[in-house]
């Protein structure tokens, strides 16, 4: 009888580990989750922009918060800030002539530029930008835009002309890239 006792004892204990080691292996597993999320998704990007503040405070001179600003900006001259995209209304759709027939094209469009303040200045001038851009459209060939180099050199031209136009008329390039986010030729 008494040995029937302590095996029932001993068989609880065992329970009582097995339930201790799982609880352990939880723990170790969400402190190892927990440790990858913050070492994977805490970026660096914060303490680069207040390093880049830092420093133009601590010299304190006007040079130091325009190499700052200088060195933030992108290629395109657009302001420091939150990349937000502008769709256009509609896309645009025009006509071009190709090597036997014309062609007929639609484009659909995004630009990115940076700040809310550009995002704004993008919209109001709408008309200004859908008008630049159907011009450099309809004056390319269809033959060049079968291939993937001709339409990068489009886009790169209607980079070059909505940055001209926005700069003519605001002072400022407002936007950083011009996307396609949808080309169809027919």
């Amino acid at each position: 009888m008494a040995d029937e006792e302590l095996q029932i004892e001993e068989e609880g204990g065992g329970k009582k580990s097995k339930l201790m080691l799982i609880i352990i292996i939880v723990v170790v597993l969400l402190g190892g989750g927990a440790g990858a999320y913050f070492f994977l998704f805490a970026g660096d990007e914060p303490v680069a922009e207040e390093g880049v503040e830092g420093e133009a405070a601590a010299e304190g001179g006007e040079e130091a918060e325009a190499e700052a600003t200088d060195a933030g900006a992108g290629s395109a001259g657009a302001e420091i800030g939150t990349a937000l995209y502008v769709a256009m209304p509609q896309p645009l759709l025009f006509h071009i002539p190709g090597s036997g027939r014309e062609r007929t094209v639609q484009i659909k469009i995004q630009l990115l530029v940076r700040g809310s303040d550009n995002e704004e200045t993008a919209k109001v001038n709408m008309p200004l930008i859908q008008g630049r851009l159907l011009q450099v459209f309809s004056s390319s060939n269809a033959d060049d835009l079968v291939t993937e180099a001709g339409k990068i050199e489009l886009r790169e031209k209607a980079l070059e002309e909505v940055q001209s136009a926005m700069k003519e008329y605001t002072g400022t390039e407002v936007v950083e890239q011009v996307l396609f986010t949808g080309f169809v030729m027919q």
